[in-house]
């Protein structure tokens, strides 16, 4: 699968003084004058609501270099985590390869690591409808799950993490560019996706775009299970 890419790109608190307004003392009154009421204090602001919170399904995927913790989605993007779920379930991942490892910046900070079946004809199921980053809300910040595909609605079993804040990588506000279907994030083990960008590269493998990323020595993935 080839994945597209380009480089990126409290209130205040309100102090309510109480001021007690004395009349003057008269000399020969025979009674002190009342105090003048206090000032009325304005209304308390209306507490902001509380951040939703979205429901998560955690899977760890385990590699020959380290393991690697996903947050699914489910809620936000819940057609691309059943996808996903249904190839963990049903052990497909298992032995597959990290294989494609993209350096965008020289430093590191950004880039992209592949894996997937590789559109594997014996293993791999029906293509997926794609899910907009417009319509659930996620994005392609350091640590991003999201699927590989060449157009949308083809997206199967191929995957790609994020290394660095890729926003570019989702769909534009305006127009037809649809970008990818992010649908996770990596909440531990990112130092074991960022020790395979500088794995040597196959001078020979890959086609088009992807010539000069594909692993020489591709990364097995021996299973994804579900932790929760």
């Amino acid at each position: 699968m080839n994945a597209r890419f380009a480089l990126p790109a409290c209130l205040p608190r309100r102090m309510l003084l109480a001021a007690l307004l004395l009349a003057p003392a008269c000399l020969f009154a025979q009674e002190s004058p009342a105090p003048a009421p206090e000032a009325a204090a304005p209304p308390a602001p209306e507490p902001s609501a509380p951040a939703p919170v979205h429901a998560v399904v955690n899977v760890v995927l385990h590699t020959a270099r380290g393991d690697v913790r996903i947050a699914l989605e489910k809620d936000r993007a819940p057609v691309t985590v059943a996808n996903f779920l249904k190839y963990v379930d049903a052990k497909r991942f298992d032995g597959i390869t990290f294989y494609r490892a993209v350096k965008i910046s020289e430093d590191g900070q950004y880039g992209l690591m592949q894996a997937g079946l590789r559109g594997n004809p014996k293993l791999i199921y029906k293509p997926i409808a794609h899910e907009s980053t417009k319509v659930t809300g996620l994005s392609h910040l350091d640590g991003a799950i999201s699927m590989a595909m060449r157009d949308p609605g083809t997206a199967t079993a191929d995957f790609f993490f994020v290394l660095g804040d890729l926003t570019s990588l989702d769909a534009k506000p305006e127009g037809t560019d649809v970008g990818y279907a992010a649908f996770g994030k990596v909440p531990d083990g990112m130092p074991v996706l960022r020790g395979m960008l500088d794995l040597p590269k196959s001078d020979q493998a890959g086609d088009g775009s992807m010539k000069g990323q594909m692993l020489a020595q591709p990364v097995k993935v021996i299973s994804i299970r579900r932790a929760d």
